[in-house]
């Protein structure tokens, strides 16, 4: 390839990028709301407004716990929401005499960056609600969404998928997914999304590096660093990233060296978590798994309710397993290009790409996390859009996908109508939020719109291969006699 052409692809590179940052940063921006809308991103601020302002872990006189009157209307929740007016969040844990709010490290991080809010002037949280909800929102969930867009697209020039497939790949991650949706309000579900982009778009095989990867060791330390911070994010999908990110560090290096410097990133988070939890708890494990926390007069969770311990007989975790990803909260039916990551991913174990470590990585995070919390869970996450947990997980997913797209071109088309589809649930679902209370409308009927549209596409391409000499081969996208 001439220099003449790799400098117009760079440069196509770069303003694709710019054009792909814009874009995500003003969807962003557009979605974050100036409240909260839900015991669960009241309870994180609330503990970055304590940390700040009080300087203390508990939350007991945060405005998101005793909601103070705003005649204005632009009070830490929505004036149609009454029940969070009068009660503040009930996702709050009480320990001896006070309350407090779990995932200590991410709200930390979360205070550093309102002090560093107040220190440029900006008012308190109590001052202005509706200000540090909205900066809140978009230093969280908004600067992960802009981070994971930025990676599919540049996880789409690294794999060299060409640049109309790689636009496409970024929009449907961007456009047709949940992810969108949980820009809106603070989660750290986005943040760990963001982490897990970054993750993936780290340990994909360069082509200057050989089969034993060389490896910087700035990026292995790096990367070590976004598994530990995934860690203190979810303690559920936390830990099966750290632990697969160091099989596969293993695997790919098998010297001690590699493993220390991704050992050596991840330690600090892990004992900075483990430190403020037990200093807070009393315990290792995760606060809001202990009952005797949640035992406080009016507490809406129970011992029965509470995520963390065996819940389920064999026959009922079966039914609970497969709805969690096939059920009316059923996270694939929410981001309808995921259906393409099964029989992705089974082509891609047969024919064994060079990325197949990473793509097994993908998998066992995805599967790891889903029997995890269909094994320790029973409430579907709670009241929100499909199921909350599983948000980072589209980042491994569109990982296989887009490994899947670069070596089964004539799965593109396909790929492309569960997209169409997926824009349009997923423009519902951003309208509605991700506290939904209510199955999305039309979920469905857009679901069974996506499947016919898919057989049909399905149909005409076999036909295709058949009017010209031959059947489609997934491998090649061409007629069989052909290739």
């Amino acid at each position: 390839m001439s220099s003449a052409t790799l400098t117009r692809q760079n440069r196509a590179s770069r303003v694709g990028g710019a054009v792909v940052l814009a874009a995500a940063a003003f969807l962003a921006l557009v979605s974050a709301r100036p409240h909260a809308g839900s015991w669960q991103d009241g309870s994180r601020l609330a503990i970055a407004e304590a940390l700040v302002d009080q300087h203390t872990f508990a939350i007991d006189h945060s405005i998101f716990v005793q909601v103070p009157a705003y005649p204005d209307g632009r009070g830490p929740y929505p004036a149609d929401e009454p029940a969070l007016l009068k009660t503040g969040t009930c996702d709050k844990l009480f320990i001896r005499g006070h309350y407090y709010s779990d995932r200590p490290v991410p709200a930390a991080l979360m205070a550093g960056l309102y002090q560093v809010w107040r220190y440029a002037g900006g008012t308190t949280a109590r001052q202005r609600p509706d200000r540090f909800c909205r900066a809140m929102t978009l230093a969280t969930a908004g600067l992960a969404y802009v981070i994971a867009v930025w990676c599919v697209y540049r996880l789409g020039t690294t794999l060299r998928l060409g640049w109309p497939v790689c636009q496409a790949l970024t929009a449907s991650f961007a456009l047709a997914t949940v992810a969108l949706t949980y820009t809106r309000y603070v989660n750290t579900h986005m943040m760990l999304l963001g982490v897990g982009a970054a993750l993936f778009l780290g340990v994909t095989p360069r082509a200057d590096e050989a089969s034993r990867h060389r490896a910087p060791r700035l990026r292995l330390a790096w990367l070590g660093t976004l598994a530990g911070l995934g860690y203190t994010l979810d303690l559920g999908a936390g830990p099966i990233l750290l632990a697969g990110l160091l099989v596969l560090t293993a695997y790919r290096y098998r010297r001690v060296g590699p493993l220390a410097l991704v050992v050596g990133g991840a330690v600090p988070w892990l004992v900075a978590h483990h430190l403020i939890n037990y200093a807070i708890g009393g315990t290792f494990k995760p606060i809001n798994s202990v009952p005797a926390y949640s035992a406080w007069p009016g507490c809406p969770f129970t011992a029965e309710s509470l995520t963390g311990t065996w819940k389920h007989g064999v026959g009922h975790f079966c039914v609970y397993a497969l709805a969690l990803v096939l059920g009316k909260r059923g996270f694939i039916g929410h981001n309808l290009p995921l259906f393409l990551t099964l029989p992705g991913l089974a082509l891609l174990l047969r024919r064994r790409p060079a990325e197949l470590p990473e793509v097994l990585f993908a998998a066992g995070w995805c599967g790891g996390t889903w029997l995890l919390y269909a094994a320790m869970s029973n409430n579907y996450s709670g009241a929100c859009c499909s199921v909350r947990w599983f948000v980072p997980l589209l980042a491994p997913g569109y990982y296989v996908l887009a490994v899947f797209l670069r070596d089964c071109p004539a799965y593109r088309r396909d790929f492309w109508v569960f997209s169409a589809w997926g824009a349009v649930l997923a423009g519902i679902m951003w309208w509605y939020g991700p506290w939904i209370r209510h199955a999305v409308p039309l979920f469905w009927p857009l679901q069974a719109a996506a499947l016919v549209s898919w057989f049909v596409c399905r149909q005409r391409q076999r036909r295709l291969g058949q009017g010209q000499g031959g059947i489609m081969t997934p491998e090649a996208g061409l007629p069989a006699q052909a290739a």
